[in-house]
């Protein structure tokens, strides 16, 4: 019996000629015929001289997943084709089966021959898929983590390459984690009731993470080890107290610090510097050490600068737009940041703020001398270009005129890199977008235009506030708020808009409930339009709340019994709830003691206040300047509370107040700034009753007050960002013959969080690590103080800049005072604190921040000297 064995298990790219050789010469091996009579009519095969047959029929055989005519027709044999046996198209019928990756052997025979007509049939041995991947030796967090990392490979036609990938994917994810060392052997499962599908086992053995024993430096003189050490930020020698960077051997960061390495040399003036050898020597089980030898190379400053090809401006303005000087140190780093760096400060933007888009600026160096180096500037101008048109992509939920009105580059201005980076500002404040995502394109065209693309990414902006919490005398208060900060007015017929509200044109409504039962309860509503009428950024704003709370129920709901007994002034200054709410009833008679009763149940502080805000963004001194102006409406009413009470007066209290707002705010993000600064400075004035001839006595509430804030932001390096802030309030009278008035005073301490049944009057100042309001109504200033000053300093670091959840911590330093009277006030006596803290950023609840804080002096009388280490925050706190 003569056959044709064509067998092929493996092959590869250095091996397939050699295999093709070898099918195209196999013997054929024919079956199925009697011995005599098979040897008498079987012709003998000579390789050197191949006989043509014609194919009779081809069978499929060993098939159970995949049709039998398929794999006749990806072999590219046909019956009736005539072929040569020994020849090729046997040898590349295998070829092309194999080549689909599908299959693990093919095999050709020839089942029977008669005269010129063959017969063939294709035995296949089929590859499994798949189906699911094992682990052993590691704990099931870790199993979970690596099949998210190669759970693409599910599915897949099982390979010696896929195992390989596999088994590379996983080293790669361990050695990023210290296991240099980690062993991996796969085996294949077969299981025969999910078809052709095979389960993957994959014993794992991590060994010990490699450490760093030692990195020694060769070659070094003119930098210290120390700080070569240091620049080596995932390469760290272990030590007992490093903790935050461990000294794992991971070669991938191995490789990013060598580059930083020799950057650090670069900045400083040595450009030959290089990396002769790095070597990696083991140094124990699990322990390497690490040998650089260097060749730091010379030194080298500026000497000559000369530019060429600037006709728009003179040698000597580029000079000094460049700020380099002869003598300096030669840095590229910092040369290209004064080339093509902050707008306004590099000499590109003299160009491309003036429409020079196609300005070049290519740095050469002309002469090397010593360790001077003389530099020439080739530019090329260009010509200028005009804007024309600008395109938005991705605001799927904001309207287009929204967008298009915080557009800084107009259709017809001529190109401005500035007006770019301002308007990705803009989208960035106006806070429908992410600001990690706003990217702007300037398409030019051939007849010397430009198209400006910004493409930008919708994130969700409103946000509900739905928390229920302790708040300290008022007890239990839940609180219930919704902001809509895309609103849209217009469309509030449009019921097909509703999802929930109108969307869309950049309006704010904001709507607010909290409530302690029927004892305290507050609503409030405010529409803000920023661009009224729709063609100048002139906002319009309009506020209305109601502010409902009885002390007396409060205390009934939250303190059984009167802690001071029979009292007759109920609580002090201790816990600031004020005087009058108790009396002592042991001597008075049953109808007595019910009108005693009923009048502390009917003791009430009522206020409601409404106001209407004009604003407009101003040109003067730059456009970052905005004014506005308010006027505001406040009914207090207070019964029963008692003269002290807080020292508010008894009786219905009327504020008629004119507010202005002076501000400026060149911050770049709202959410987590990176540079830029803000201040704000207000006066609130209600009008001189008592100099008019009016009694402020009888009802009237006259006082003026200034508040000045100022915030500041750096960016020290490309994450860590310096935070520096001031904030300091005054209140004063027109008549230096009357008291200035107990309203609008100042509360300082805690988070700065507005609660309680006086927020009617107050603003509160936040001063962590210090008890909420220690330093105003409950602290050594009982009815508030007149004013008040705080300093804060902070750092900040972002874990995630995600827009559906921004985090980042702090470390704080601040100090703050709150002072009853200006005999008082000194700048300089500050109660200070120190500690940390994190803030997240959802835009469904806004910013929520917690901080421990370390308080570094006693206020007296208060328990526990007032201090208080955490405080909780939502919302973002302006003071």
């Amino acid at each position: 019996m003569t056959n044709i064995n064509y067998k092929m298990k493996k092959y590869t790219f250095l091996f397939c000629l050699s295999i093709l050789s070898f099918l195209s010469q196999a013997q054929l091996r024919f079956g199925g015929l009697g011995r005599t009579q098979a040897a008498a009519s079987t012709p003998e095969l000579n390789y050197a001289t191949p006989q043509e047959y014609e194919i009779a029929e081809i069978t499929v055989s060993g098939s159970k997943f995949y049709d039998g005519n398929s794999m006749i027709t990806l072999s590219g044999l046909r019956v009736g084709d005539k072929i040569k046996v020994p020849g090729d198209a046997i040898s590349s019928a295998i070829k092309k089966l194999m080549d689909q990756g599908i299959l693990e052997e093919v095999e050709v025979s020839a089942t029977k021959m008669e005269g010129d007509k063959i017969w063939l049939n294709i035995s296949l041995k089929e590859r499994p898929r798949l189906f699911k991947l094992e682990y052993s030796g590691i704990r099931k967090g870790e199993q979970e983590t690596l099949s998210d990392k190669i759970k693409t490979y599910k599915g897949k036609i099982i390979t010696a390459t896929v195992k390989k990938n596999i088994e590379l994917a996983i080293k790669k994810h361990y050695q990023e984690k210290g296991f240099l060392n980690v062993g991996i052997k796969i085996a294949e499962r077969t299981d025969s009731t999910r078809g052709n599908n095979a389960t993957m086992k994959v014993f794992i053995k991590k060994g010990d993470k490699v450490k760093i024993s030692k990195i020694v430096f060769g070659g070094v003189s003119e930098m210290k080890l120390s700080t070569l050490r240091r620049k080596l930020k995932g390469t760290k020698e272990k030590k007992f107290w490093r903790i935050f960077t461990p000294s794992k051997y991971v070669p991938k960061k191995f490789e990013e610090d060598k580059a930083k390495l020799l950057e650090y040399y670069n900045k400083k003036g040595y450009r030959d510097a290089q990396i002769l050898s790095d070597s990696v020597i083991k140094d124990g089980e699990s322990m390497v050490k690490i040998i650089f030898k260097i060749e730091e190379g010379k030194q080298y400053h500026y000497r000559n600068i000369y530019w060429e090809g600037n006709y728009i401006y003179s040698d000597s303005v580029l000079t000094e737009l460049l700020g380099v000087k002869k003598g300096d140190i030669y840095n590229t780093e910092d040369l290209e940041k004064r080339l093509n760096g902050k707008p306004q400060e590099d000499v590109s933007s003299a160009y491309m703020d003036n429409g020079y888009l196609f300005y070049q600026c290519e740095p050469v160096e002309t002469a090397v001398v010593g360790d001077s180096i003389d530099i020439t500037f080739r530019i090329t101008e260009g010509k200028q270009a005009t804007i024309n048109k600008v395109i938005v992509n991705g605001n799927t939920k904001t309207s287009d005129h929204v967008v298009m009105r915080e557009i800084r580059t107009l259709p017809g201005q001529k190109f401005s890199k500035s007006a770019i980076i301002r308007t990705v500002r803009e989208l960035s404040t106006i806070g429908y977008f992410n600001p990690e995502k706003i990217t702007p394109n300037p398409i030019p065209k051939a007849d010397g235009t430009v198209d400006i693309e910004y493409n930008v990414e919708e994130k969700p902006s409103d946000q509900i506030e739905l928390s229920g919490g302790w708040g300290g005398y008022i007890g239990f208060v839940g609180t219930l708020g919704v902001t809509f900060n895309n609103f849209s007015a217009k469309n509030i017929g449009n019921l097909s808009s509703w999802k929930p509200l109108p969307s869309g044109d950049g309006q704010k409504l904001s709507v607010r409930f909290q409530a302690n039962g029927v004892a305290y309860q507050n609503y409030s509503l405010s529409f803000t339009e920023p661009w009224l009428g729709g063609k100048k950024p002139n906002s319009f704003s309009v506020t209305l709340s109601r502010n409902i709370s009885y002390p007396y129920k409060i205390q009934q709901y939250n303190y059984l019994s009167n802690p001071y007994g029979s009292s007759a002034y109920g609580y002090g200054y201790g816990y600031g709830y004020g005087y009058g709410l108790g009396t002592t009833t042991s001597n008075l008679t049953t109808a007595q003691q019910d009108s005693a009763t009923n009048a502390q149940n009917n003791a009430h502080f009522n206020s409601t206040s409404l106001s209407f805000s004009l604003g407009k963004r101003l040109k003067w001194p730059d456009d970052y300047f905005s004014l506005s102006n308010s006027l505001s409406f406040s009914l207090i009413d207070i019964a029963g509370l008692g003269q002290s009470y807080y020292g508010y007066p008894p009786g219905k209290s009327v504020s008629i107040a004119f507010v202005t707002n002076l501000s400026r705010n060149s911050i770049d993000n709202p959410t987590f700034p990176r540079y830029g600064s803000s201040f704000s400075l207000t006066a609130s004035l209600t009008p001189p009753y008592s100099l008019l001839g009016g009694k402020i006595d009888g009802g009237l509430i006259e006082y003026h007050k200034w508040m000045f804030d100022a915030s500041w932001f750096t960016a020290i390096t490309s994450k860590l960002v310096f935070h520096m802030r001031t904030h300091m309030g005054f209140l004063g009278s027109y008549n230096p013959n009357k008291p200035i008035s107990v309203f609008e005073r100042f509360d300082v301490g805690g988070s700065g969080m507005v609660t309680g049944y006086t927020i009617a009057s107050r603003d509160i100042i936040g001063l962590r690590g210090y008890k909420d309001r220690v330093l105003g109504s409950q602290g050594t200033v009982p009815n508030g103080g007149v004013a008040y000053n705080k300093f804060v300093m902070e750092l900040r670091y972002p874990v995630s800049l995600n827009p559906s959840a921004t985090i980042f911590l702090l470390t704080f330093a601040e100090g703050g005072n709150n002072f009853a009277n200006y005999q008082e006030y000194n700048p300089f006596k500050l109660y200070k604190s120190a500690g940390f803290g994190a803030r997240i950023f959802m835009p469904a609840f806004g910013m929520i921040g917690i901080d421990y804080g370390w308080a570094f002096d006693k206020i007296n009388g208060q328990t526990d000297f007032g201090r208080q280490a955490f405080t909780f925050s939502i919302g973002q706190q302006i003071r």
